[in-house]
């Protein structure tokens, strides 16, 4: 049902007719496996994770009974390469290896684990088998921005860093073959005009369907249509149909890293990217059309010099100005400075707010999969392993030993398997934490070198 030309597909809410027979209805209750890993750039100093929700955990607050939050993870392991922890400990952050080179890591991803045990021999034509995306600026080496990666470390997917690119990588293209450029016919076309027939059918006094699951598909192709719209920015219609969409206002590519030095972004430019990309990607996990993956939210060792006035719960927190209080341009001037200044016995007041943003943001997105509620009586948030991490537990390069030890980790549910609400001092290697987390959602491989000796972190389990 829904499938248009050139191959392209809309995912469908359940609805009841999905699920008339009592084996169906059993398998509807049968939550489907999904591993996707939020990456956070720059970290959270262990000494600030101690405050728990009263500290810049505070926005993950109102999600406390649907996480899990585990301190004192080392990654100290990772630290082969002697680079620094924004590399290292980020290639290793969901994979606990050392990185493999510039562009590979030293091994699997755990979402990747988790896919490769349950669909062996693929996904389903109709889904995107691993869907990477994200808002960041530094570039220098792929492990920074990028968290999926394949059995053999390399990357699982190309990274979406563009709204509109991650939407046609989700819904595909139009492919019109009439003469003429099909990639500007396709920027005139929306991805929904392919199934406007059915649409009008299925929602029509002809359906087969009842008046609740009508509504439902009515709404559903409407919030579609809504997200397209933004992740195009397609203008007012005019004559000859809608003109071409605008850019992304954000630096991508060589502009968005130049030379190291970083950027000059707004609070409210930055953010607005990325509530749209992680909009979209919440969209493709709600619509079943990806199951594994990644998204991020600013790099490892990111550079930019912050703007704008920060609000959380209609208080006013910071009003960031990275360059004009580090006094300094350049790289000098840029937000990375506050973790390399990170002094417990200080009162730290930038790092804090950057900190806190970073965390409200990461629970705008997961509050997006905490909205959709499925047959078993879970939300998706509930029902999956979202592992969220970051590259550093101290953001001073003086000692590599301290800065990859105590790196933030939370982790959903995923439908019952691990204790959420809590916060646990697992004082563990992220290795053993991840054997435990995989081998929990049924998988056989193993992280590490095989003669290693696995330790089983019981505490974090359900």
């Amino acid at each position: 049902m829904l499938k248009g030309l050139g191959g392209v597909c809309i995912g469908l809410p359940l609805l009841e007719e999905m699920i008339a027979s009592p084996v169906a209805r059993a398998a509807a209750n049968d939550a489907p496996v999904r591993a996707f890993n939020v990456f956070f750039g720059l970290g959270i100093p262990s000494p600030l994770q101690k405050e728990g929700y009263e500290g810049v955990l505070e926005p993950l607050k109102t999600l406390s009974d649907k996480l899990l939050i585990m301190r004192d993870v080392d990654q100290i392991r990772c630290d082969v390469s002697g680079t620094n922890a924004h590399f290292d400990g980020a290639t290793g952050s969901f994979t606990a290896m050392p990185a493999g080179g510039e562009a590979k890591a030293g091994g699997p991803s755990i979402d990747q684990v988790v896919r490769y045990a349950h669909h062996p021999d693929g996904m389903p034509p109709d889904m995107v088998p691993t869907l990477i995306g994200g808002t960041y600026f530094r570039r220098s080496r792929v492990g920074r921005y990028l968290h999926s990666y394949n059995l053999d470390g390399t990357v699982a997917g190309i990274m979406q860093e563009k709204p509109r690119d991650l939407f046609n990588r989700v819904f595909g293209l139009i492919n019109i073959e009439d003469g003429g450029d099909t990639r500007k016919r396709r920027m005139k076309r929306s991805v929904l005009d392919s199934v406007v027939n059915q649409y009008k059918y299925f929602t029509g006094k002809n359906s087969p369907l009842g008046s609740a699951s009508k509504t439902r598909i009515a709404e559903h192709l409407d919030r579609i249509r809504e997200y397209e719209l933004r992740a195009f920015a397609l203008k007012t219609m005019i004559k000859n149909g809608p003109q071409l969409p605008s850019a992304s206002k954000v630096k991508h590519g060589g502009q968005a890293d130049p030379g190291g030095q970083g950027i000059d972004i707004g609070l409210k430019e930055l953010t607005n990217e990325w509530r749209l990309m992680a909009d979209l990607y919440a969209l493709s996990i709600k619509m079943d059309r990806v199951r594994f993956g990644s998204i991020t939210f600013l790099a490892a060792g990111e550079r930019i010099r912050l703007t704008g006035d920060y609000y959380y719960n209609g208080r006013k927190i910071f009003e960031f100005n990275d360059a004009k209080q580090l006094n300094a341009n350049g790289d000098q001037g840029c937000s990375h400075e506050w973790w390399h200044k990170f002094n417990e016995k200080n009162s730290n007041d930038q790092l804090r707010a950057h900190a806190h943003m970073k965390m409200r943001e990461v629970a705008y997105f997961l509050k997006l999969l905490d909205q959709e509620t499925e047959p078993n009586g879970k939300t998706i948030l509930e029902n999956s392993m979202i592992t969220i991490s970051t590259e550093s537990g101290d953001g001073r390069h003086n000692d590599a030993k301290r800065e990859l030890s105590g790196v933030f980790h939370a982790v959903s549910g995923a439908n019952g398997r691990f204790k959420t609400g809590q916060i646990i001092d697992v004082a563990a290697e992220g290795i053993d934490v991840y054997n435990t987390m995989i081998k929990t959602m049924g998988a056989r491989n193993r992280l590490g070198p095989i003669e290693r000796e696995s330790r089983y972190i019981n505490s974090i389990l359900a």
